[in-house]
């Protein structure tokens, strides 16, 4: 499936906001050393291997320092790369790539640190039809990148924040029953209060409650930290009247476990708050005659 770009504004509005917080009064080192016109080539080559994403980034980083760099591309954001590829180069002047250096190696190795991980989430429950799926635990600010780098993995995106989706979870029906109400009536609150087009979905830690949610009509039914044996359980009684998506400290030892168990979506935090970076760097040479 073609891995659809993130849209002009936010990666405008990311690269500004990441420039200014690392040079809010210029380079000082670059600004003292290096010659205005002074050439170069760069290379954005991989330290490790991984699955890319995040080069809109990088690209625009340089760009908006200097609008004369040319940036190529020879990997593709949601390919795979081995140890020692070249992602990407430059050419222009050496002050603006030295300027843009960082940002656009934060964001390189950040991305593909979560898409990445998410690649190897989704090869390990291949052949079941489980989907990985990302949650709203995200960088503040960064959240529209992060989960393109999920996508960019192979995984989905849950919703995007509050105002998508309703998910009823815990504290929401610890509130409900202060009150004298339950599953049921949680529901029905939530399918009359909200947009037609939205599904009402409810976060259980048991299968009687995975079977009550369904029952109320829940279209997706959250299985909260359970065991694969009660999981399994849940999909059998649950038997195709909602959605099911398992959640809770998921690792890539257990994924194909849970996988195995005929939930339809697994979601996994650590997609975007844990992953590890992937290192890239980006080696500079002066252009001859420069």
């Amino acid at each position: 499936m073609r891995l659809a770009k993130l849209s002009p504004g936010i990666v405008r509005e990311a690269v500004t906001r990441a420039l200014e917080e690392d040079m809010p009064w210029g380079d000082v080192t670059t600004d003292t050393l290096i010659p205005a016109r002074l050439a170069c080539t760069a290379r954005y080559i991989a330290k490790d291997s991984g699955v890319l994403a995040g080069l809109d980034l990088a690209e625009a980083a340089m760009a908006a320092l200097d609008g004369e760099v040319m940036f190529r591309i020879h990997v593709a954001d949601g390919e795979e790369f081995d140890r020692g590829t070249v992602l990407a180069s430059v050419e222009g002047r050496a002050a603006s790539v030295l300027r843009a250096e960082r940002v656009s190696l934060n964001f390189l190795q950040r991305l593909s640190g979560t898409a990445t991980l998410t690649r190897r989430f989704v090869d390990a429950v291949a052949g079941t039809e489980a989907n990985i799926t990302d949650t709203r635990k995200t960088t503040p600010g960064l959240r529209a990148l992060e989960k393109y780098a999920v996508r960019a993995g192979g995984g989905q995106n849950h919703r995007f924040g509050l105002s998508d989706g309703v998910l009823i979870k815990d504290n929401h029906l610890a509130a409900m029953r202060g009150l004298g109400a339950g599953f049921r009536e949680a529901v029905a609150v939530a399918r009359g209060g909200a947009p037609h087009t939205m599904g009402i979905e409810v976060e259980v830690e048991s299968v009687a409650e995975a079977v009550e949610a369904a029952e109320a009509g829940a279209d997706i039914v959250l299985l909260d930290n359970m065991s694969t044996e009660d999981m399994r359980r849940a999909v059998e009684q649950v038997a195709g009247r909602a959605v099911l998506e398992a959640s809770g400290d998921v690792s890539l030892e257990t994924v194909g476990a849970v996988a195995r168990t005929g939930v339809d979506l697994i979601s996994i935090g650590r997609l975007t708050h844990s992953a590890p970076a992937v290192d890239i760097s980006l080696d500079i040479e002066i252009r001859a005659g420069a």
